[in-house]
């Protein structure tokens, strides 16, 4: 296919610049990737948005330790897009992969920081772009959706398009905010559906990694007739809107399953849409995609949502021992005998901050429990798992007022925590908000977007805004917590016993992964906005992140006067220990 649509910077002399570049490859050596090298990559590479398909964000090096890792060194630093800037940089070889908002993609030498091609995608008429958290790779291609509703793959070596399939109407406003992950050589990713794009946006497609060939189309709004459609009430297709799944999904290859989140529907006071008795699937819910087919092999709905706290982020997929602490975790299945090995999907996948543990074949309910302070879900059916809202927090009228916890910003939002299997444990960076939230109208008003007004403030009780959890996988017990006033951005876990994040004021830090001790921190006068990986090159293990706008930094922002902005811009930065002579 002719390449249309791009702009690459050195792509005649990409080729040669990799050769020449310490730790990269060159065209003729370079290895493609394949669906084996994704789910057990090779310990140096960084080869999916959390490393691998199961969402773990965590690296097995361990050659950076708490013994050391006061010495971390910057080793380089590069400037990136402009724009939000949430990119999850991937290394597959000596080279770095890290895209940028508007379709932005650069290469760099990962071991220096030279510049090897990038990409810029020019939209047609109409189409506009916005943030792109994450990219693939897979073959020889790099592989995104992009802002004017296509998935396209670039050249590996030099940033050409290989090959461009639409999945909607270009203008439309339902691009994949975060890109896809590979699971069997299909490329499967999620979409935002803003009411302008009305319910057939509200889909997740897979697509033929090599060719681009769409494989299957799953919605996540129910037609007429399908199953769930009775859940809606009396409201037609063409108004039910905004079902998404702005996030990315998680793959099981044994199984060959998928398991992606979803979001509110809009508006989100249900009583303006079809009645606060209906469950309007499958918002805010966990689906589990059969991966050939795309077809709904199981769903949990998390909790009925009337007020913006979306369901979406990533699922943990672990294969533990089940055996919930009575003393911290208020809701347990009944079913189940403390300390069987099950194969769950876990995590926090919402914005309320309950951490919801599911049997990954079939969906069954194990346990939840509470994180930070929330208001919203009274009780929890062991048997079942089925979610009681409390009733003090439905709207049922415009201009009617109530204070929610979490606000819409999070509690949970889209920066990603981190599983270690060193500790069984899971790492989650929240935000400890509440929100005065008034219901806008009572009509269905798309320009109203969710039909409430939602100022976000401070949780009682504490002038501390981020907060990192540590929960452990097999007892749902609170291990550590890490309390800040700056927000809490995204996580990620090695095997030398670190887990390192950044914040809203610039901060990056590694935590000991048992005890949450702060062990090194710099400042890099930026929002942490990117999401942090650990590679190696030539046998020396790197610590990357990115710094930049972000809309859980600019809350953060709001919420904490005394904050002055940051001038940093934003970058990429890469850490190392010192070379011994």
């Amino acid at each position: 296919m002719p390449m249309k649509n791009t702009r690459t910077v050195a792509a005649a002399t990409a080729a040669l610049l990799l050769s020449l570049q310490s730790g990269a490859q060159s065209a003729r050596e370079f290895v493609p990737v394949t669906d084996a090298m994704l789910q057990s990559p090779a310990p140096g590479d960084w080869l999916s948005w959390r490393r691998t398909t199961d969402g773990w964000g965590y690296s097995p090096l361990d050659q950076i330790d708490a013994a050391n890792v006061s010495e971390l060194e910057l080793v380089w630093q590069h400037p990136v897009g402009t724009g939000i800037h949430e990119g999850t940089p991937l290394v597959y070889d000596g080279v770095m992969y890290l895209p940028n908002a508007n379709d932005y993609i650069q290469a760099f030498d990962a071991k220096t920081g030279d510049l090897l091609w990038e990409y810029q995608r020019e939209y047609p008429e109409g189409a506009r772009g916005g943030t792109n958290r994450n990219i693939a790779i897979w073959g020889d291609t790099i592989i995104n959706g992009s802002g004017d509703n296509q998935m396209y793959a670039l050249d590996a070596r030099t940033g050409e398009l290989v090959w461009e399939t639409p999945v909607l109407e270009a203008s439309l406003p339902a691009r994949a905010s975060s890109g896809p992950i590979i699971g069997n050589g299909r490329v499967i990713t999620g979409r935002q559906c803003q009411p302008a794009a009305t319910h057939e946006s509200c889909v997740v497609t897979a697509h033929d990694a090599r060719t681009g060939e769409e494989l299957w189309r799953a919605r996540t709004i129910p037609r007429p007739g399908e199953p769930g459609d009775e859940s809606w009430g009396d409201v037609p297709l063409e108004e039910r809107w905004h079902v998404g799944t702005w996030m990315v999904p998680s793959y099981d290859p044994e199984l060959d399953m998928v398991y992606i989140g979803t979001s509110v529907t809009i508006p989100a006071p249900k009583f303006i849409l079809g009645g606060n008795d209906n469950e309007h699937l499958y918002h805010n819910s966990t689906l589990a995609l059969d991966g050939e087919t795309g077809e709904l092999v199981w769903y949990y709905q998390h909790v009925v949502d009337h007020w913006d706290l979306d369901h979406p982020f990533e699922r943990v997929l672990v294969d533990t021992a089940v055996a919930p602490s009575p003393d911290e975790v208020p809701w347990v299945n009944p079913a189940i005998e403390p300390g069987e090995r099950r194969q769950v999907v876990t995590g926090i996948p919402g914005k309320t901050g309950i951490v919801y543990t599911l049997d990954r074949a079939t969906g069954e309910f194990l346990w939840a429990r509470e994180t930070l302070f929330q208001n919203v879900v009274s009780d929890i059916d062991g048997a079942t798992g089925k979610v009681t809202v409390n009733p003090d927090t439905l709207f049922t009228a415009a201009g009617q007022q109530i204070t929610i916890c979490p606000a819409a910003a999070g509690g949970r939002n889209w920066p990603a925590g981190a599983y270690s299997p060193l500790t069984n444990a899971m790492y989650v960076p929240m935000q400890n908000t509440c929100m005065d939230a008034s219901v806008q109208t009572g009509e269905r008003d798309p320009s109203q977007v969710y039909g409430l007004d939602m100022p976000p403030q401070l949780a009682p009780n504490t002038d501390q805004l981020g907060s990192i959890w540590a929960v452990s996988a097999e007892t749902g017990e609170a291990l550590w917590r890490f309390d800040q006033r700056a927000a809490a951005l995204s996580l990620v876990a090695t095997g030398g016993g670190l887990i390192f994040g950044g914040d809203s004021n610039g901060g990056f830090r590694a935590f000991d992964d048992e005890t949450g001790e702060i062990l090194w921190e710099t400042n890099l006068d930026s929002p942490v906005s990117g999401f942090p990986i650990s590679f190696a090159v030539d046998g020396r293990q790197y610590v990357a992140v990115s710094t930049g706008p972000s809309l859980v930094a600019a809350t953060a922002g709001r919420l904490l006067p005394e904050f002055e902005p940051t001038t940093g811009g934003s970058n990429v930065f890469v850490f190392a220990l010192p070379i011994e002579n």
